[in-house]
C-alpha cells in the first residue's frame, strides 16, 4: 500500500497512534501523550497550526473527544479526522493505533474544516427522527454508519445532529450517507 502524504501536523494521543499513521502517511506527527498536554506541547501544535496547520486525529471513545475538544478550543481552525469506533477497535481496545493503514487514509480524506459555519437551513431533530436516525430502534446503528460514511465520528443523537449542522452536512449529503448504507428515502 501507498502511502499519502499530508501537508498539515497530526495531532494524535500516543506513541502507538503515531506508529499506525506512519504507515499510512508522510506527515508531522504530534502525539499529546493523553489529557496531561505539556507546555512544549502546546507550544509545538501552536507553532504547527500557525505554518502548516493541524489535523486532529483522536481516538473515538470519550477520552479521544475531551482531548478532541481541548485542542480544538485553543485552535478553532484545526481540521477534524474521525475513525468509525469498529475501524478503531481491536479485542475490546479502541484506539487509533488499531486502525489498519486503508482506515487511516479513509478518515484523512474525509478532513472536515473545524471552521465549517453549518448550512444555512440546518437539519433538525425532527427529521433525523424522521429518517431512523434518532428516537426508534437501530436508530443508533443507523447514526454509527452514517457518521462512518460522512467521516464525522459517531455520537449520541444531539452530538451527530450538531456535528452534522456544524460541518455544513446538507440534506442531500446525509440523504447520500444513508443510501450508502442500504437505507433509502
Amino acid at each position: 500500500m501507498k502511502k499519502i502524504a499530508i501537508d498539515e501536523a497530526i495531532v494524535v494521543e500516543g506513541r502507538d497512534d503515531e506508529i499506525a499513521l506512519l504507515k499510512a502517511v508522510d506527515a508531522l506527527i504530534i502525539k499529546t501523550h493523553g489529557f496531561g498536554i505539556r507546555q512544549e506541547t502546546w507550544t509545538l501544535m501552536e507553532k504547527a497550526y500557525r505554518e502548516k496547520g493541524i489535523i486532529v486525529f483522536t481516538d473515538p471513545d470519550f477520552s479521544g473527544e475531551e482531548i478532541r475538544r481541548k485542542i480544538t478550543a485553543r485552535f478553532p481552525e484545526a481540521k477534524q479526522a474521525y475513525l468509525p469506533l469498529e475501524e478503531a477497535t481491536r479485542d475490546g481496545d479502541i484506539g487509533v493505533e488499531n486502525a489498519s493503514p486503508e482506515a487511516i487514509i479513509r478518515a484523512l480524506l474525509k478532513v472536515h474544516s473545524g471552521t465549517a459555519k453549518g448550512p444555512a437551513d440546518p437539519i433538525t431533530m425532527e427529521e433525523l427522527e424522521q429518517l431512523g436516525l434518532s428516537g426508534c430502534e437501530g436508530s443508533a446503528a443507523r447514526r454509527e454508519k452514517a457518521a462512518a460514511v460522512l467521516g464525522i465520528g459517531y455520537g449520541n443523537s444531539k452530538t451527530f445532529l450538531k456535528k452534522v449542522n456544524a460541518f455544513g452536512i446538507d440534506r442531500a449529503a446525509l440523504l447520500e450517507a444513508l443510501n450508502k448504507e442500504g437505507r433509502v428515502e
